[in-house]
């Protein structure tokens, strides 16, 4: 069978407004697809929408509980149909435990898992509705496994990986698609704050960029409908961990 023509098609972006989330706004627009796309930065949001077309601009908290459904409404408002929610906005807080700001650590649960949580179950339940549709999760190479001081962020992450098998499950027999991506090492704003970048702490010196993640990810959503990928794990060549 030939694979998915995304040509149309309407993607719903959150944490559009930077790394993963530019990358794959980008590609999709590439494919001919149009987008929603959210994130807390309106001018980040607009100048992206303007170069690309075909963009709809939601600004605001994806922490918001209002927000997932406000973005599932906008984007059958805007374009007449929701076929594919990419889940990954995100923010990464680490540090030993001794130093770290709680209520910094509590905030991205609530924003990586919380808000991930919401968002996925809005889409699944569009998807019903519409008979069909597919969710990406982002997790990341520690959704997988766990290293001293990313405890929380790891576990947000470890989350995201059990919610996304359980709903991959839960749709199995439908034609709804569940997947997540687990990213490595990628240049990104999401670490920047970081005293030492994970790049540097790991000795990578071409980590991934956006776009070499937002071409996996095409590749994903282009597959045959009787094709699963549940999940995808994509490093950089020299990451060992």
């Amino acid at each position: 069978m030939s694979n998915t023509d995304l040509t149309d098609q309407v993607a719903i972006i959150t944490g559009a407004s930077s790394g993963l989330g530019v990358g794959l706004a980008e590609e999709l627009r590439t494919a001919g697809m149009r987008l929603v796309l959210t994130a807390r930065r309106e001018d980040r949001l607009n100048e992206l929408a303007e170069r690309l077309g075909e963009c709809t601009v939601v600004a605001g908290d994806i922490a918001d509980e209002s927000m997932p459904q406000r973005l599932i409404d906008t984007a059958i408002e805007s374009f007449g149909r929701c076929d594919v929610v990419f889940n990954s906005a995100g923010i990464m807080h680490a540090g030993p435990y001794d130093e770290v700001d709680v209520d910094q650590m509590c905030r991205m649960v609530r924003v990586n898992v919380e808000a991930a949580t919401r968002m996925a179950y809005m889409a699944l339940a569009h998807f019903k509705q519409a008979g069909g549709g597919h969710l990406v999760n982002v997790s990341s190479i520690l959704g997988t496994k766990v290293r001293p001081g990313t405890g929380v962020y790891a576990g947000t992450k470890h989350a995201i990986e059990a919610l996304s098998e359980s709903l991959r499950m839960e749709v199995a027999k439908t034609n709804i698609r569940v997947s997540v991506i687990e990213p490595g090492v990628v240049q990104t704003e999401l670490q920047d704050h970081f005293p030492v970048h994970p790049r540097d702490v790991l000795g990578i010196t071409q980590p991934l960029v956006p776009a070499d993640i937002a071409r996996c990810v095409r590749f994903v959503l282009e597959q045959p409908a009787h094709v699963r990928i549940p999940v995808m794990m994509i490093l950089p060549g020299e990451q060992a961990m």
